[in-house]
C-alpha cells in the first residue's frame, strides 16, 4: 500500500523529467542526425551522417582542444585546492566545521554571470582596486588564457572541496590512529590510507569541474573578450545562426561524455556519498 502510495507522489517528478531532460535529449539526437534546417518541419527530413563532417573543421577541433585542456588545467589546479583545503578543515579542530563550509560554497548561491562579470572588472587594468588601493593584483588579465583560467578555477573550485571534505569526513577516525600504533609516519597514514580511502571524493570532485568547465561558455565568453574559441560557444552560435543541425550534434556529443562520466562516479561511489 506504502509503495504504491510513493509511486503516486513520484508522477509529477516524473512528468517534469519526461518532459524537459528526456523529450530534449531526444530532439537533440534526431536534430543531430537529419537534414532538418532553420525552417524545422517533419516534411523532406532526411536520416544522415553528413552533419559529422564539421568535425574536421579547423575551428571545431580548436574548439575542442581548447576546451579540454582548460577543462583538464582547471581539474588538476582545483584538486590541489581544493584538497589542501578540505584536508585542512578535516584535521582543523574548529567545533563548527559546517560554519567553514558553508562560506566556501556561499559564491556559489550568487547569480554566475554576476561574479563573472564583477571579476572580469577587476581584471580590467583600470578597475575599482586601482581607484581604491593604487593597483590590481589581476589587473590586465581580461582577454589572456592565464585570466581564463583563475576565472574557472575561481567559479568551480568549490564543486572540488566539498565531495572531497565528504569522503574526509567518513574515514573512521581508527583507522589512521591503527597506522599511527603500527608504526607509520603521518605522510605515510596519509598516503596509504587518508588518500586512497578519500579518492572517490576526488574523483567526484574532479568530475564535477570537468563537466561544466568542458562544456561552459559563459566564463570563456566573457573573459577571453573574443580571444579564444571554446566549444560551448561554438554551440552558441550554431543556435543562435539557427544551424540546429550541428549545434544538436556538438550538444549531443557532450551529453554522451556526461553520461560516460556519471557511469563513472557510479564505479566509485555506488552510494552517491559524495555527491552533492
Amino acid at each position: 500500500m506504502k509503495t504504491s502510495k510513493y509511486k503516486l507522489l513520484s508522477i509529477p517528478y516524473t512528468v517534469w523529467i519526461m518532459l524537459l531532460v528526456f523529450i530534449p535529449m531526444i530532439a537533440l539526437v534526431v536534430l543531430g542526425f537529419t537534414d532538418m534546417t532553420s525552417n524545422i518541419s517533419f516534411s523532406n527530413v532526411h536520416f544522415t551522417f553528413e552533419n559529422f563532417d564539421m568535425f574536421g573543421e579547423r575551428s571545431i577541433t580548436t574548439a575542442f582542444s581548447n576546451s579540454l585542456t582548460y577543462a583538464a588545467l582547471t581539474t588538476l589546479i582545483s584538486f590541489v585546492i581544493g584538497y589542501l583545503l578540505a584536508y585542512i578543515i578535516y584535521q582543523s579542530k574548529f567545533n563548527n566545521k559546517f560554519a567553514i563550509m558553508t562560506i566556501m560554497i556561499l559564491p556559489m548561491w550568487s547569480n554566475l554571470i554576476l561574479r563573472i562579470d564583477a571579476l572580469a572588472n577587476i581584471m580590467n587594468e583600470n578597475n575599482i582596486l586601482v581607484e581604491l588601493i593604487g593597483f590590481s593584483p589581476l589587473g590586465g588579465l581580461i582577454g589572456t588564457p592565464t585570466g581564463i583560467l583563475i576565472g574557472m578555477v575561481f567559479t568551480y573550485v568549490p564543486f572540488m572541496i566539498l565531495p572531497i571534505y565528504t569522503a574526509l569526513e567518513k574515514i573512521d577516525p581508527s583507522l589512521n590512529q591503527a597506522s599511527s600504533d603500527l608504526g607509520l609516519t603521518p605522510l605515510k597514514t596519509f598516503l596509504y590510507v587518508t588518500f586512497p580511502l578519500s579518492f572517490k571524493g576526488v574523483v567526484t570532485g574532479a568530475i564535477m569541474v570537468f563537466l561544466p568547465t568542458f562544456s561552459g561558455f559563459a566564463i570563456p565568453k566573457i573573459l577571453s573578450k573574443g580571444n579564444m574559441v571554446f566549444l560551448g560557444n561554438i554551440i552558441e552560435t550554431k543556435f543562435n545562426y539557427t544551424i540546429f543541425n550541428d549545434g544538436a550534434l556538438l550538444s549531443a556529443s557532450m551529453l554522451l561524455i556526461i553520461f560516460l562520466a556519471i557511469l563513472l562516479i557510479r564505479k566509485f561511489d555506488k552510494e552517491g556519498e559524495t555527491l552533492l
